[in-house]
């Protein structure tokens, strides 16, 4: 097994098989996203986002942090194909307010025999935590979670997330490759425009098994077993000690004063 594995799997705690199983993909999905936060404290402090393998692994396995969906699917991409899984690299309509918008989700699609995966450790607003097997509308539990998907004429699979009795939209996906320089000029978008919400606000978060975790803006959610905790971050120091408290996050190159200045 080559260094970049070995390095992976120590930065994510994995420490079971490396055959092209749904248990592999599973135990490696799980861990990756319970120990790898979603976070934009790059694309918030205007840095250049890069997608290439050896910038993945320099950011997010060397340097201990952790990234948005192009950044987090993208190296998760890499770890699969090298360990000899069916990978197909999607791009997804995130949904907002009633509608689906432009294609500004990366995802993945896993197939192992005759079995279907929707793959996503990069999805910070409730997304899954495990493999989703693509399969129409049955409840699919995970944690404290349930999703199910279903399929619609226009947009394709319609990933829903359960909030009480009701299923809400997250995004839609169609099974169709993309590429690079799909991503590159998603990317891009997501990363410079003054509209989107990566650029507006910074935001850090990753799932428990009891619920989530996530800091926003000056706000510091804790949500355990249906339970909410709330605080107000009151300055930088603090926000660094959050992230490396609840994230393990190596903060200390990380600006946040631009943050604060804005509040």
């Amino acid at each position: 097994m080559d260094q970049f594995l070995t390095d992976y799997f120590k930065r994510i705690n994995y420490t079971g098989s490396t055959d092209v199983s749904s248990e592999t993909l599973y135990g490696l999905h799980t861990c990756h996203t319970l120990n790898v936060p979603f976070e934009n404290l790059d694309v918030y402090n205007q840095k250049p986002i890069f997608l290439d393998k050896e910038s993945l692994y320099k950011k997010i396995v060397h340097n201990k942090r952790g990234g948005y969906c192009f950044e987090m699917n993208g190296l998760f991409s890499f770890v699969l194909k090298e360990l000899g899984f069916k990978v197909t690299d999607l791009l997804a309509r995130v949904h907002y307010g009633d509608t689906f918008g432009p294609k500004v989700h990366q995802a993945l699609l896993v197939e192992i025999q005759d079995e279907k995966w929707l793959v996503d450790v990069g999805f910070g607003r409730d997304g899954i935590i495990a493999p989703l097997l693509i399969q129409v509308g049955i409840d699919q539990q995970q944690f404290t979670q349930t999703y199910r998907l279903l399929t619609d004429p226009e947009f394709g699979f319609v990933l829903q997330i359960k909030i009480g009795d009701n299923y809400c939209p997250m995004y839609a996906f169609k099974p169709e490759a993309c590429y690079p320089v799909d991503f590159m000029v998603s990317s891009h978008f997501t990363s410079t425009s003054p509209t989107s919400i990566f650029v507006i606000k910074m935001f850090c978060t990753k799932p428990t098994p009891e619920g989530r975790i996530t800091l926003v803006g000056d706000t510091l959610k804790v949500t355990t077993n249906g339970q909410v905790f709330e605080s107000t971050i009151e300055n930088e120091a603090e926000y660094h000690r959050l992230l490396k408290e609840y994230f393990a996050l190596d903060s200390d190159n990380v600006d946040v004063s631009k943050m604060f200045l804005a509040e």
